[in-house]
């Protein structure tokens, strides 16, 4: 989801600068406290093997898709969106028998009757639409979620890997007009979050017996 900025008249930003400040510092508190958690042993202190260089360059699209996490996640919303396919397919057809049925009594049957059985059809049609667009909505919305999730975890693997590197940033390849293979660091980054993170599974997903 995109953040909402807040535009202020300097009027009020001299007010409450403060308190926003106030409330910067306590979720910055919040992030530390979560990476520590998600990486204990994570520290100056710990090598990656990263190569020496001003500038590191990293493929974000292989780095999510070929990690442990990131294969979890696609295989999940492979599997909800095969459920989805499959409820699509079974609503269609029994759909398809009713709008059937309907022309064939139709003859039988007074106009209005008819037109009001029709209309009743199509609002049907429309709502089981809009409810299935939902779920899809809601898978797309795991998806990106997983996405942001993966990104705040392993920010702080990247950041290590710069800094080992004695790096002042690391680039999107794609953004690179060209760059020594040796310094890209999407191979190591993916061994270094799939050890430190795992899948990033729940443990009710990783014991799921238990």
């Amino acid at each position: 989801m995109a953040p909402r900025y807040l535009r202020h008249k300097k009027s009020k930003a001299l007010v409450f600068g403060p308190a926003l400040f106030a409330c910067f510092m306590t979720l910055g508190d919040v992030i530390q406290a979560q990476q520590t958690r998600l990486h204990p042993n994570l520290g100056s202190d710990l090598q990656f093997g990263a190569p020496q260089s001003g500038v590191l360059t990293i493929e974000p699209e292989r780095l999510f898709v070929e990690s442990a996490f990131g294969k979890r996640v696609i295989a999940e919303i492979e599997a909800e969106g095969a459920v989805l396919t499959a409820e699509n397919r079974r609503i269609e057809a029994e759909l398809r028998q009713e709008e059937q049925d309907l022309t064939v009594r139709r003859p039988e049957m007074e106009p209005e009757a008819f037109r009001a059985l029709a209309d009743a059809f199509d609002a049907k049609v429309q709502e089981t639409r809009r409810l299935q667009q939902e779920k899809l909505l809601e898978i797309s919305q795991i998806r990106d979620d997983a996405r942001v999730e993966f990104a705040l975890a392993s920010k702080p693997i990247l950041e290590q890997i710069m800094r080992e590197a004695g790096a002042g940033a690391i680039l999107d390849l794609s953004a690179v007009f060209i760059a020594a293979d040796s310094v890209d660091v999407t191979d190591l980054a993916i061994d270094q979050i799939d050890r430190l993170l795992g899948d990033g599974a729940e443990p009710d997903q990783q014991n799921p017996e238990e």
